[in-house]
């Protein structure tokens, strides 16, 4: 298979073998392998040509391998309303995961 499209974190990523992605964080230490089960659609130009899931394919998976966890750029938000003196600034860091993509799997 050479290219697929899975979602995780309420995201799609087209993923190839060797990628390296950076995601909405999952619970798995570094160094651990997991797989994507979600895969909404794959892609080989030799056999099959586009092969699309309604929603989802069955029999396909995506191995991936944690490389790190890691945040994000801290973004501030800031509410304010006029002639209250009323003004409040916060700030928010997303946590990511990045992972290596493996491989794509036919069941």
């Amino acid at each position: 298979m050479e290219l697929a499209i899975i979602k995780t974190g309420g995201k799609q990523y087209l993923v190839k073998e060797g990628d390296i992605l950076l995601i909405e964080k999952i619970i798995k230490e570094p160094g651990e392998k997991f797989l994507f089960e979600e895969v909404l659609a794959v892609f080989d130009s030799e056999k099959d040509g586009l092969v699309v899931g309604k929603p989802y394919l069955k029999g396909f998976k995506i191995e991936a391998k944690v490389i790190d966890q890691e945040k994000g750029e801290k973004i501030y938000v800031v509410k304010y309303k006029p002639k209250v003196r009323y003004h409040k600034k916060t700030g928010h860091r997303q946590l990511y995961t990045r992972v290596k993509i493996l491989g794509i799997k036919k069941d």
